[in-house]
């Protein structure tokens, strides 16, 4: 009987998980899991803290609590969203402001993924690898492809990179996939459960919908978009977007 194939196991990042929290028993909890996963683990325990360590450490993700001293989580994302080098950062908002309107409010700010508090340690660890798998591959010979162009946009698909005329516009990583499914559905609408598991996968389904417009806001702001007379993301009410193709 033949051997069955191995499951595909993505490989851990070179960069460690930064763990942001000023509960201790958290803080251990989280960095027990991601350790037994193979993740390397530094913390943090206030918010001008996490800012100093996202930039020594250039973490491959971030897991932020909100209620911190010093700075609150949501001007630890908007601090890290502001800064060209830290920008694509993936941030996983980890809150026991787990209403409705506080996701919505992190996902605004620029965070990720947003898992409020209690939570399952395994769940975390779980949406913090959907997070990773969602992070540029290495660029290689035998995986280049060529760019996507919309406009006067540029997506460098190896690179994770767009440009607007010759000029970088720092994405994340959820703000990217975005616009490349809409860019690669050629003008076809897709609706937000298509571009939830374009983004997720099978780890959207807990997902809010609302999580689309609110990410889509935040693409539209950086590109300079006018959702009344779109360049490059349309909405059809009732439906979802589609890119902006005559």
């Amino acid at each position: 009987m033949p051997a069955m194939p191995s499951p595909t196991v993505a490989p851990l990042p070179d960069r460690p998980i930064l763990v942001v929290d000023d509960d201790a028993k958290i803080v251990r909890l989280v960095r027990t899991y991601l350790e037994r996963d193979g993740f390397a683990v530094v913390t943090a325990a206030d918010g001008p803290a996490a800012l100093d360590a996202i930039e020594r450490h250039r973490p491959a993700l971030v897991v932020l609590d909100l209620m911190l001293p010093g700075l609150d989580g949501r001007a630890v994302v908007r601090a890290v969203r502001g800064d060209d080098a830290a920008a694509a950062t993936p941030i996983l908002i980890v809150s026991a402001r787990g209403s409705t309107l506080d996701r919505i409010a992190g996902l605004e700010d620029g965070a990720d993924d947003y898992l409020p508090k209690p939570f399952s340690p395994a769940e975390l660890v779980l949406r913090v690898k959907s997070i990773l798998r969602r992070s540029p591959p290495a660029a290689t010979d035998a995986t280049s492809r060529p760019p996507l162009t919309l406009a006067d946009l540029t997506i460098d698909l190896d690179r994770y990179e767009v440009t607007r005329a010759g000029r970088p516009i720092p994405l994340t990583r959820v703000e990217f996939r975005l616009l490349t499914s809409l860019i690669e559905a050629g003008g076809r609408v897709l609706t937000r459960d298509q571009l939830l598991d374009a983004v997720y996968g099978q780890d959207g389904a807990d997902v809010l919908d609302r999580t689309v417009d609110v990410h889509i806001g935040r693409l539209r702001d950086k590109l300079g978009d006018d959702a009344d007379d779109p360049r490059y993301v349309a909405t059809v009410r009732g439906i979802g977007y589609r890119a902006a193709i005559p």
